[in-house]
């Protein structure tokens, strides 16, 4: 994949000049929102419900700025055709204050290898709440050091718990498990409303699924009382947990692989 071009408040730009000024207040404070969006045959996956969720993030963090969803939508489309991307990762990230910075950049499609989702992979829990987290903004250092955490042991992800004990979230990631057959995942007001996670919850339902709106104890998981465990991103589609806090979990990972396959054959039709 060849980039060429950033678009900077709807200008097109060369993507070196796609830079933040560090003297701007915001920048400093990380008064921003974002969204990444995975390009597929040359097409913006889901990218309305991206944008809508964009706009929520910023009613919530009362980030005001010019920029309307039909002119983010075109300006993503626009930086796909100048630069003829077939795969890719769009992101759009936008910066409050007096003048508002809207940047829309590319990098290559994130991709995983396939044992990731026939072998699974491994995670840690990590004590920490992310501050209003039904907000997706640039305020990420919680995030940071979790994920880092996870890294060092050799983890690919980390799943926050709250005060109260329960499993909420990934640091990039939603978290789903089952027990008794049955989907347990937070309630909306606790996590980040994911796309993905929207499909993961309509594949449920076409599946046959029950789903469950209480996060799972972290003291439950740890005595082995879910049976099947999964994240869920835009660019891992819902990918199976083998192990977590070095508790195995093992494959097939049948229902999760059931979702996943259900959620990706929808990337294209909207």
């Amino acid at each position: 994949m060849v980039r060429e071009h950033a678009i900077r408040n709807g200008v097109v730009i060369a993507e070196r000049e796609a830079c933040l000024p560090v003297t701007n207040r915001e920048v400093q404070f990380g008064f921003s929102t974002y969204e990444s969006i995975r390009v597929i045959k040359a097409h913006p996956v889901h990218l309305e419900d991206h944008l809508v969720r964009l706009a929520n993030s910023c009613r919530g963090i009362h980030l005001q700025h010019p920029f309307s969803e039909g002119e983010l939508s075109s300006w993503v489309h626009e930086l796909i055709r100048l630069d003829s991307l077939e795969e890719a990762t769009v992101r759009i990230q936008v910066f409050g204050g007096p003048e508002p910075l809207c940047f829309i950049t590319a990098s290559a499609l994130l991709s995983y290898p396939e044992g990731f989702y026939t072998q699974g992979v491994s995670a840690i829990t990590y004590e920490g709440e992310r501050l209003m987290p039904s907000c997706k903004t640039g305020n990420l250092l919680l995030n940071y050091m979790a994920l880092e955490k996870s890294r060092r042991s050799g983890g690919f992800e980390a799943l926050l718990i709250d005060r109260n004990g329960q499993v909420l979230e990934g640091t990039r990631s939603n978290f789903f498990a089952f027990r008794d057959g049955r989907l347990f995942t937070a309630k909306d007001d606790e996590v980040l409303l994911g796309v993905t996670r929207d499909r993961i919850l309509q594949a449920a339902k076409v599946l046959g699924i029950e789903v469950v709106f209480s996060a799972p104890l972290a003291s439950d998981l740890a005595k082995g009382l879910y049976d099947e465990l999964f994240i869920s991103a835009t660019s891992m589609g819902a990918m199976p947990l083998a192990a977590l806090d070095g508790r195995p979990f093992c494959p097939p990972f049948t229902r999760t692989h059931a979702i996943c396959d259900l959620v990706r054959s929808w990337e294209l039709e909207d």
